[in-house]
Parts: structure tokens; sequence; C-alpha cells
């Protein structure tokens, strides 16, 4: 990886701790809940508290036009598929399956997510994925496996278990969704998310005649939905997504079971099994094999125009107009506007971002 994708890589990882350590106090959290309720406050609390960041930053003058590309009509039906499938399809799909799987075959499948992301990213997308990154997401999935594997507990596949499939790959069309309007601000999108996906979450939890929580339980949910699963997880995510791609993201973020699996021991004292460190050790060889890699060669950036945050001094915006009104750059050497690229043939290190989504032989 070069020096310019080293925050991408920690957004992941931001990402996958958040997201690893969501389960552990949702457990806190479960006793009396139905999982769809559960399901429906995490995302409303997502949702909840991005509008609260956005309004507490609108009122004390800092907001963010300028910062950020906004959403623009041509995003809407990446929009919508996000909702869709990460919000909506994705986490009904996952209980109604769990409720029919046993603990350890679930365990095992939900690390097929960063595989049907990837599978996705170069299939549909053409996104360049290498021996060296099928090595890293092999190694990273193996980890996964030694992890949850319990010898004494059932395993067998069965409609519960393909339904588990089906939630990882409706997971991996969300990913890949998401890639394509990651060069907008991700917050507002998360946002739309929560609400959209926790409104219709909510109703099936009523359908299903789940219980409402006591207020104190819902609010501790909508809680740990804004900081995990849903909320700032899911903009570090996306900001990852923006400059690493789909199937390298997808791999750092399913680092997340060894955050929860230390989170579950100092909450609960869960014993540390030795195979814990002995997944750590494989996990840690796939993310190096991640974190190392230097892909470069000569390539051309066809003409094109858009808009998202950038800085000058990245090889690809140095050359560009800047009209009246464009906003100014900020304490970090960044801005967001309308802007064109020219054709460009040149030879650097580069990963799958907004500007190198090109062909590969």
């Amino acid at each position: 990886m070069t020096r310019e994708n080293l925050l991408p890589i920690l957004y992941g990882l931001t990402s996958a701790l958040l997201f690893g350590i969501t389960a552990p106090f949702s457990k806190l959290l479960l006793e009396g809940v139905g999982p769809i309720t559960m399901a429906s406050l995490l995302f409303l609390g997502s949702g909840t508290g991005l509008c609260l960041y956005l309004l507490g930053g609108s009122l004390l003058g800092h907001g963010r036009d300028g910062v950020e590309a906004s959403l623009a009509p041509t995003d809407l039906p990446w929009l919508a598929g996000v909702v869709l499938f990460g919000g909506v399809l994705a986490p009904v799909a996952l209980m109604i399956s769990l409720a029919q799987t046993p603990a350890a075959t679930a365990s095992l499948l939900l690390n097929f997510e960063a595989v049907a992301t990837t599978v996705i990213a170069v299939l549909w997308y053409r996104e360049p994925v290498g021996g060296r990154i099928w090595g890293a997401l092999s190694l990273i999935t193996l980890s996964c496996v030694i992890l949850s594997y319990v010898p004494d507990q059932p395993f067998g596949l069965s409609v519960g278990a393909l339904g588990i499939i089906l939630t990882c790959t409706f997971w991996g069309m969300d990913n890949n969704f998401s890639k394509q309007i990651s060069a907008k601000d991700p917050i507002p999108i998360v946002m739309i998310k929560g609400f959209g996906a926790g409104a219709v979450t909510f109703v099936i939890a009523r359908l299903f005649g789940e219980a409402m929580p006591d207020p104190a339980t819902c609010l501790a949910a909508m809680a740990i939905g804004f900081l995990g699963y849903g909320g700032m997880m899911s903009v570090f995510f996306m900001m990852a997504l923006r400059g690493i791609g789909s199937a390298r993201t997808s791999a750092l973020v399913s680092t997340s079971p060894f955050f929860g699996v230390f989170v579950s021991f100092l909450l609960f004292t869960e014993e540390l099994r030795p195979a814990f460190f002995v997944s750590l050790l494989v996990m840690a060889l796939g993310a190096w094999l991640l974190i190392s890699e230097r892909h470069a060669h000569p390539h051309r950036h066809e003409p094109m125009a858009h808009e998202h945050r950038h800085r000058h001094d990245d090889l690809h915006h140095d050359g560009h107009d800047h009209p009246p009104g464009t906003p100014p750059l900020d304490a970090k050497g960044y801005h967001s506007h309308p802007h064109a690229h020219p054709e460009m043939v040149h030879d650097h290190p580069h990963s799958p971002d907004l500007h190198h989504r090109h062909a590969h032989d």
C-alpha cells in the first residue's frame, strides 16, 4: 500500500473495531428484546445520532457545503439499493435464518460476506483483485473460521444456513452499491440508510409481534447503533471504500470478530481459547498482505467530470479550474467542488480508488 492509502486502511480497521464491539455490547441488552426490534433500534440510533451531528454542526456554523460532495439525483438508485439490501433484506434474512441455524454454523457462514463482496466486485464491477488480495482474503476468512469453530456444537447446512449465505450476498451487494456513492458525503448517506432501514424493520418487528423494550433499553440500543453497526462504523466503512475499493475494505472489516472476542473477554470475562491466538496470527498475516500491497503500472485516465473531497497534491488534482465561488481549502488542504480531469497517462502506485477503476489485462 502507498502512504496515501494508509488513511483508508485506518478507516477500514476503525470500522472493524466498531462493528466488532457492537455484538458484545448488544448482548448486554438482548435479554427480553426481539432481534428485529434490536436491529430497528440500532438503525434508528444511527440515523438519529448522525442527524443531531449534522444539525449541531449547522447551528454552530460548521456546515458541510464545500467540505464534502452532496448527493445528486443520479445517486438515488444506488442509495435505494443500499437501504434495501443492507438495511432491510440482509438483517431480516439474518434474523429469520438464525432461528433455524446452529450457532457454530452461523458464525462460520457469516464470514462469507467478504467473499461475496469480492466476487461481486470482480465479476460485476471489474475491480482488480490479484493473487495477493485473494491470499489475504483467504487468510482472514480462515482466521475467522478458526476463531468461531466450536468442535462440540453441531454443524450442518440447512435452509437456515442457506439463508445466512443469502444474507452475506445481500451485504455484498450493499457494499458494492455503497462504493458507487462513496465519493459523496458519507454522513447523510448513512443517516438516510439508518432512518429508512430503521423504519422498515420497526414495522416488520411489530408485524412479528415483538414487544417494545423499556425506554432506557431503547436509548442504550440506539446509542450502540450510533457508534457501532449502522452508524459511525458505516461512515468509516464508506470512507475506506472511497480509497481502497470494496474487496480490500471488506477484507479489513472481516477482522472485526477479533475485536468482538476481546471485548467479550473484558465484559463477560469469557475465556480466550488457544484458537484465538492461532487465528490472530493467521489474521495478522492476511492483514500484512493487504497493508503491504504495492500495485503500480502505466495506466490511462479517461476524461471525466465529477465532484468529491480532494487535495491538490495527489497527482490528479493539480490542474483543474477554480471559478469564482469555489469553496476555499480547509485547514488540511481539502475542499469539494465539481471539476474535470483531462485524459492522462502516468505510472505510480495506486489502489482502486475514485480515479483508478480502470481495466487490467
